[in-house]
């Protein structure tokens, strides 16, 4: 079930919406050569629709020469020839809105391609000149050295050498040179650019990178550029140099002010990984993007002790921004859930130091330490069934409705991530995640029939929706089940906590809804009956929660 028909033409439509995020290149491939494409995702609506979203979150389909999987964009206002045609595009939103699923796009505004047309003119044109302005140029330090010592995020300088002792920076790729946003050009192109895609009926706009657009630096300011260490201990916020600064806040509300032009208004969320938390909600104002992703949930492992302080901060967050909340645990940039709770937890009494430990273990093509793939997917299951019990938004990454665990040993030959290129030794990347799905058994198990982009496991076959389709305890029918309930039973965005053991979280939603979740590898006994059951993620009787398993209880009929 999808958004219903009473809810489609509401404004607040999105705040309790369950989006899919689509990586296109890896979804479905409906022309035979490999790569995902538009004609193939809109083959695969009915399953969505089966699914029980009500959105899905395109990333990137623009044309790009694939230097950082489409974040490179070449043009901002069409479709890559490879996964299709603007005609495509359109039919392939036809059918998500007949099927009552909206439609979020990618939107990548810190930073172009190098082949976009407007760099290359800046390239040719001479410092200083309107086509420079567009972008962040500065002259070097002499000698060929770059202005600062700077780190890009996917390795190396943030600098690339321009000619004659000039250098443009780029936040993460050297094919991915940083827009000026100081540059009234830029921001009317992009109010253009938004236009264009909700004209073609985008609801949506999942905003990349949300909070590096401002920078405090041009040709002339500061005189002198920071070091790389004086940067790095530069909080983040007003006072740094590339994240967080309160210049964002006038550029998302000319963006605001193009949403509101249609009816229902256009919602966007933004991308924010690098912010201290006493800022985040200012990007979920009505005023400004209106939502926000909190991975907060992703930093905090599977602990009960750590899941219920996030819980509380971003129900906080979403209170002071007048927003709803947003629950993830997974996208194309981290570590698939079934495989990140399968490894040993690394802990102290405040953080989870998972981040490094799946960095090491990725490095390790996924060998050390040595995956509990049982243990991993009960825990993906347990933690994903409590998270949609929360009031809010819930974004799923394609593939984490089976379950699917992390492809860590790709052959380097085949691995396209930039951050693999340009950090050798310290990390491998991203393709892990990004690996094409698994529809059936077989050649390329139903991706298409010329094979993949990325070469997938002899495992996949287990985790095929064909497969999962028909076993009523699998993941995807988990999943199915959970997001039904779901929309039966959301009501007013309301939690209370219930006193449990202290492994062991408990909410209470209007209706008499509730979701009690337990951490612990052992069983707790609770008082429930078994009719009071409507979702369980294992095996459970009466009065007794196993460990690592969520529970949904009516408890008023």
């Amino acid at each position: 079930m999808a958004v219903p028909a009473a809810e489609w033409g509401s404004p607040a439509w999105w705040r309790e919406a369950v989006v899919y995020q689509i990586y296109p290149r890896s979804f479905a491939d409906a022309n035979g050569d490999g790569i995902g494409d538009l004609a193939g995702i809109t083959s695969r609506v009915p399953y969505l629709e089966s699914l029980g979203i009500d959105a899905v979150w395109l990333s990137p389909f623009y044309p790009s020469a694939l230097a950082d999987g489409g974040y490179d964009v070449d043009d901002y206002r069409d479709v890559d020839p490879r996964i299709g045609t603007m005609a495509d595009f359109d039919a392939m939103v036809a059918a998500f809105h007949a099927a009552r699923i909206k439609v979020f796009v990618d939107i990548v505004p810190n930073h172009c391609s190098n082949r976009h047309p407007w760099f290359q003119a800046a390239l040719a044109a001479a410092p200083g000149s309107p086509e420079r302005d567009r972008f962040l140029f500065r002259r070097g330090l002499g000698d060929g050295r770059p202005p600062s010592d700077w780190r890009a995020v996917f390795g190396g300088s943030t600098w690339e050498p321009a000619g004659d002792d000039w250098f443009y920076f780029h936040l993460f790729a050297p094919e991915q040179p940083d827009w000026n946003w100081a540059n009234d050009d830029v921001r009317a192109d992009f109010l253009t650019t938004l236009r264009f895609w909700a004209n073609h009926g985008v609801d949506g706009f999942r905003v990349d990178v949300a909070m590096a657009l401002a920078k405090g630096f041009g040709a002339d300011f500061p005189a002198r550029l920071p070091t790389r260490a004086e940067l790095e201990a530069t909080p983040i916020g007003p006072d740094h140099l590339l994240y967080d600064r309160d210049d964002v806040d006038e550029i998302y509300a000319g963006w605001r002010q193009v949403f509101d032009e249609y009816d229902p208004p256009r919602v966007a969320v933004a991308e924010l990984w690098a912010e201290p938390s006493p800022r985040k909600a200012r990007y979920a104002t009505p005023r400004s993007l209106g939502q926000a992703f909190y991975f907060d949930i992703v930093h905090a492992g599977f602990s009960a002790r750590r899941v219920r302080r996030v819980v509380d901060e971003v129900l906080g967050w979403g209170r002071e921004s007048g927003s709803a909340s947003t629950w993830v645990l997974s996208n194309h940039d981290i570590v698939r859930p079934a495989s990140r709770f399968g490894l040993p937890v690394v802990e102290s009494d405040e953080t989870f130091a998972g981040e490094d430990r799946d960095r090491r273990w990725l490095l390790s093509r996924g060998t050390t330490p040595p995956e509990d793939v049982e243990q991993g997917l009960r825990r993906a299951r347990a933690l994903s069934a409590f998270l949609a019990a929360l009031p809010g938004s819930l974004y799923l990454y394609q593939g984490e409705e089976l379950g699917l665990r992390e492809v860590a040993d790709l052959p380097d030959a085949a691995r396209q991530d930039p951050t693999f290129f340009r950090s050798p030794g310290e990390s491998v990347g991203r393709d892990g995640c990004r690996v094409p799905l698994p529809w059936t058994t077989g050649p390329s198990f139903g991706f298409g029939p010329g094979g993949t982009h990325l070469p997938q496991p002899d495992w996949f076959g287990e985790y095929a929706v064909a497969v999962q389709d028909v076993d009523p305890q699998s993941t995807l029918n988990l999943y199915r089940r959970a997001l039904k309930l779901r929309h039966e039973l959301q009501g007013a965005a309301e939690l209370a906590w219930v006193d449990a053991p202290a492994e062991v979280l408990h909410i209470v939603r209007p209706g008499g809804w509730e979701a009690v979740i337990n951490f612990a590898p052992t069983p707790v006994a609770l008082p429930f009956t078994a009719d009071q059951v409507v979702l369980a993620t294992g095996e459970v009787t009466a009065g007794l929660l196993p460990g690592e398993t969520t529970l949904w209880l009516l408890t008023t009929r």
